[in-house]
């Protein structure tokens, strides 16, 4: 009997699954963006395309998805600071930011795998329905760490406008993550099943 995967409840894998996948997510969570960084110096764009693309992003939410809330929050504060030590990328000042926030995602998408959906969400927009709850959370994270920063720290370099900067700016990566993670993710349920 086939269960409806909007519907099915997932356990967490694993120990030795959430730290292999958490390996490989920070792997590549490292490794993407150099490739779009060398891809959009060899378009002229320099590092814009990272900014648009956010391959850092796509690795956090995907293993908090397949793996939990531990491999995601994992992924999403090893990436950037391992990503700074090897490549001197993000820049200095936006790793704590980058920390919180690729956490975060990590954590709301791990914590949002298992929630249950009525039967009649077909899995793929159930999924996408869980992308876009972690998404948000991680945005507001972001924006209250912002804040932070900027009224009590005085940090002039951030302000709460770039939040909304960075959610215009990587529109084109946020649809990228809207279709191919919740494919990858049906296709995840379809190999279950």
């Amino acid at each position: 009997m086939q269960t409806d995967t909007a519907a099915r409840t997932y356990a967490l894998p694993s120990v030795k699954f959430q730290s292999a996948a958490a390996v490989l997510a920070v792997i590549a969570a490292v490794a993407l963006p150099q490739i779009f960084h060398v891809a959009g110096a060899a378009l002229g764009l320099g590092t814009a395309l990272g900014q648009i693309l956010l391959p850092m992003h796509l690795p956090v939410l995907l293993v908090g998805l397949l793996a939990g809330p531990y491999a995601g929050v994992a992924t999403g504060a090893f990436a950037p600071v391992i990503s700074f030590a090897l490549t001197g990328m993000p820049m200095a000042p936006m790793v704590p930011f980058m920390v919180i926030e690729l956490a975060a995602y990590g954590l709301f998408a791990g914590l949002l795998r298992g929630v249950r959906l009525p039967n009649a969400v077909p899995s793929p927009i159930a999924w996408l329905i869980k992308l876009l709850g972690a998404q948000v959370a991680g945005r507001v994270i972001d924006a209250i760490a912002i804040a932070v920063a900027v009224y009590l720290l005085g940090n002039a370099q951030m302000s709460i406008a770039s939040v909304a900067a960075a959610v215009v700016t990587g529109l084109p990566g946020l649809i990228l993550q809207w279709i191919a993670i919740p494919v990858i993710m049906f296709a995840v349920d379809r190999k279950r099943d």
